[in-house]
Formats: C-alpha cells, sequence, structure tokens
C-alpha cells in the first residue's frame, strides 16, 4: 500500500511543464528580436513575448499555491530560497562589475583612438544635476517606501503595507519612463566608441533591472492584496526586496562613476 504522507522537511518538486515551455518561450523571443534587427519583423518577437509571459504567470502561480496554500515551503526549504535569491544577486554584481571594469579601464587610461581624452572627443555626456540626480533621488526614495512595506508586512499592517508597496512601483515606473526620455534625448548613441558602448551597456542593463524588479514587486502588490504574506511568512516579499536594494545600490556606483566622475 503506497503512504502519500511526507516524513521530511523538504520540497520535492511535482512534475511540470514549465521549465520547458520558459526555454521555448525564451530561444523563441532571442530569435525573434534577431529576426526583427535584421529583417524588421516582429511577428516571432511577438509570439515569444506571448509564451514567455504566459509561462511566467503560470509558474509564479504554481510557486504561490506551493507556498501559500499547500505549506511546501517549510523553515527548511524558505532557507535553501533565502541561499538561492542570495547567490542570484552576488551573481548579478559580477554581471555589473564587468561593465564597471570596462568603463575603468578605458577611462583612466583612454587611448589615442578617441583623442587621449576622456570623455572622448567630441562626446557631449549628460549634465548628472538633471534627470540623472531625479533619477537617484526617485530609487533612494523607492528603497524607503519598500523598507516601509516590509515593516509593514513585519506588524501585520495590512493597509500600510499595501499604500507603500503601490508607492515603490509607481516610483520604479516613473525611473524607467524618465530614463526612457534620457535614451530619446541622448547626444551619443551606443556605436560612438567605447563611451557610448559602456555608457548604455551599463545604464540599459540596469533599467532592464529595473524593470525587472517591478514586475516582481507587482507580483508580491496582487499577492499582497490576496493576503497571502503574513507575518513570520513572506519570503516571496523579501526576495523582491532585496533585489530592489540591489538595484538601487547599482544605480548609485552607476550615477557616482558613469555620470559624475566620468562627466
Amino acid at each position: 500500500m503506497k503512504n502519500n504522507f511526507n516524513y521530511h522537511p523538504y520540497h520535492l518538486v511535482d512534475y511540470s511543464p514549465w521549465p520547458l515551455t520558459g526555454a521555448i518561450g525564451v530561444l523563441t523571443l532571442v530569435t525573434g528580436m534577431m529576426k526583427w534587427f535584421h529583417n524588421f519583423n516582429m511577428n516571432l518577437l511577438i509570439l515569444g513575448y506571448i509564451i514567455t509571459i504566459l509561462t511566467m504567470f503560470q509558474w509564479w502561480r504554481d510557486i504561490s499555491r506551493e507556498g501559500t496554500f499547500q505549506g511546501k515551503h517549510t523553515i527548511l526549504v524558505t532557507k535553501g530560497l533565502r541561499w538561492g535569491m542570495i547567490l542570484f544577486i552576488v551573481s548579478e554584481i559580477f554581471f555589473f562589475i564587468s561593465f564597471f571594469w570596462a568603463f575603468f579601464h578605458s577611462s583612466l587610461s583612454p587611448n589615442i583612438e578617441i583623442g587621449a581624452m576622456w570623455p572622448p572627443l567630441n562626446i557631449i555626456p549628460f549634465n548628472p544635476f538633471q534627470i540623472p540626480l531625479l533619477n537617484t533621488i526617485i530609487l533612494i526614495s523607492s528603497g524607503i517606501t519598500v523598507t516601509w512595506t516590509h515593516h509593514a508586512i513585519m506588524e501585520n499592517n495590512y493597509t500600510q503595507a499595501v499604500q507603500s508597496l503601490f508607492l515603490t512601483i509607481m516610483l520604479g515606473i516613473y525611473f524607467t519612463i524618465l530614463q526612457a526620455y534620457e535614451y530619446m534625448e541622448a547626444p551619443f548613441s551606443i556605436a560612438d566608441s567605447i563611451y557610448g558602448s559602456t555608457f548604455f551597456m551599463a545604464t540599459g542593463f540596469h533599467g532592464l533591472h529595473v524593470i525587472i524588479g517591478t514586475i516582481f514587486l507587482t507580483v508580491c502588490f496582487i499577492r499582497q492584496l490576496n493576503k497571502h504574506f503574513s507575518m513570520n511568512h513572506h519570503f516571496g516579499f523579501e526576495a523582491a526586496a532585496w533585489y530592489w536594494h540591489f538595484v538601487d545600490v547599482v544605480w548609485l556606483f552607476l550615477y557616482i562613476s558613469i555620470y559624475w566622475w566620468g562627466n
């Protein structure tokens, strides 16, 4: 006779199609992006977006059910999730270190091809005390509001948690809009020497991380509205808050080094 009871604190994951559909979605997305770049055809790109978004929705739905309703995220499982998130953020730190390395390598010893000066000859950089400074204030403020959310959840204050989390999401969206405007007004492009390459790669990937973090917090907002989080069981939000603080810190380094010092 089969025993359906588990006598261990670990989570043995059920069979799931979402890793496979996720891989197919991302493959379609990247292939569609290449097709869009070369043939100006977005059909495959849109299909990739649809597959990826549907996978995200259903995979995250299943994880929310496991952790909230099925009780599979025990203390030991949550500890493993914490370490997984920590290692993921560490890998992201090294990802950005590569861009800072390229920037400082080129700026501290500019070669003759770029005029032996930094910023390179004929490059007009952004004024660090205009939109970049405003974006810095926005991200620091969002770090404060997301911390407010965390404390509200720990104190079981539902109303304040919803309000502060909504404010954090709005600040993230505002940051993205301002950065898009900055890109549209940029007097140089990614093809303008090593300055353009390092600037747009570093700030562009940071902008992508802000968008991902905003989506992460939006999912947490929906879960908070559905009362998925409690005083002692809210790691889903904690992971989002850690990620958001990481995004904040990276921006401070970007602002100080690329926008201000590199100017």
